[in-house]
């Protein structure tokens, strides 16, 4: 892993300050912020329109980019502990490992709900809003909201408060985001915070990389929409069939989808759990700030 460590009292003052975790996530969080409103005047100001692109279409394509352009530029240098989630060299292989378990993790929920009659094939679907919605509902949200959640947020509330604090804050952010979506609610957002938040976050923790959590959170989103006609998130779909969830509130989603499930939060709870107990296996697990600079300082003592 490359990785630039900068040890505590060492270069100028304000580089010192710059590089304090909870200094450097708020520097990422501004500048990402930044970025995401030029990609937004870009699109709509100096790309002209197309038949074939809707304009959300090229906000995606162009905050995408702009993001990816930021991280590798910018983010990645900040922080005590200078390091790039995003390196090319063996992104191949969790990218493909997450895309691969995304697909048949909601593939086997999908499986659960049609055996017990909550999740029914109502007809055939097409193909004609595949690339839209491939753009829209999984490489952005894959692209930007891990970048944010787990590149920036997980990553300096981690150096600062340990790997605990940041999976349960990172877990409860990424819930309550989900509560301006179309018929969210207070057992959607838990469910999020669940199955997605501590999945993903124990993915970041797992390959210190965004490719695992990226693959995983695209093709989470690509199975249930445009494979099974799911509703993301609470946002509706165009998929490959036509299908319908009919039940219990607590087993269809009530509206937002299968991921408000009891169904889903269970079993990408359980799976998340896997990959956290797989990541402490491997000794991923940080303790807060405080405590290794204590260890440290009682290393080296006399």
């Amino acid at each position: 892993m490359d990785q630039v460590e900068v040890e505590a009292g060492e270069g100028p003052l304000w580089r010192r300050i710059v590089d304090y975790p909870l200094v450097a996530l708020v520097i990422a969080v501004v500048l990402f912020l930044l970025t995401t409103g030029l990609a937004a005047w870009v699109a709509g100001n100096v790309i002209p329109p197309t038949p074939a692109i809707t304009p959300n279409m090229w906000f995606d394509l162009v905050c995408a980019l702009f993001l990816v352009v930021l991280y590798k530029l910018v983010i990645r240098h900040l922080g005590e502990h200078r390091r790039d989630d995003l390196r090319l060299e063996g992104a191949l292989r969790p990218l493909a490992i997450g895309l691969g378990a995304g697909l048949a993790l909601f593939s086997f929920i999908v499986l659960v709900a049609a055996v017990i009659g909550v999740y029914q094939l109502t007809g055939e679907g097409d193909a004609r809003d595949l690339l839209p919605q491939l753009i829209v509902s999984a490489i952005f949200p894959a692209i930007s909201e891990e970048m944010f959640f787990r590149g920036i947020l997980f990553r300096w509330i981690e150096e600062f408060g340990g790997s605990w604090a940041a999976l349960v804050l990172t877990s409860a952010f990424f819930g309550a985001a989900h509560l301006a979506n179309p018929h969210a609610s207070p057992i959607a957002a838990i469910g999020i915070a669940f199955e997605a938040g501590v999945m993903l976050g124990a993915a970041y923790m797992l390959t210190r990389s965004l490719w695992l959590p990226m693959g995983l959170h695209a093709a989470w989103n690509f199975t249930q929409g445009e494979v099974f006609d799911i509703p993301v998130s609470g946002m509706p779909v165009h998929g490959l069939v036509v299908a319908r969830l009919q039940g219990p509130p607590l087993l269809t989603g009530n509206g937002f989808g299968l991921e408000a499930s009891l169904i889903a939060i269970s079993v990408a709870t359980i799976f998340g759990v896997f990959l956290l107990w797989l990541a402490i296996r491997r000794g991923e697990l940080m303790k807060p700030r405080w405590a290794r600079h204590h260890l440290s300082s009682s290393s080296t003592a006399p």
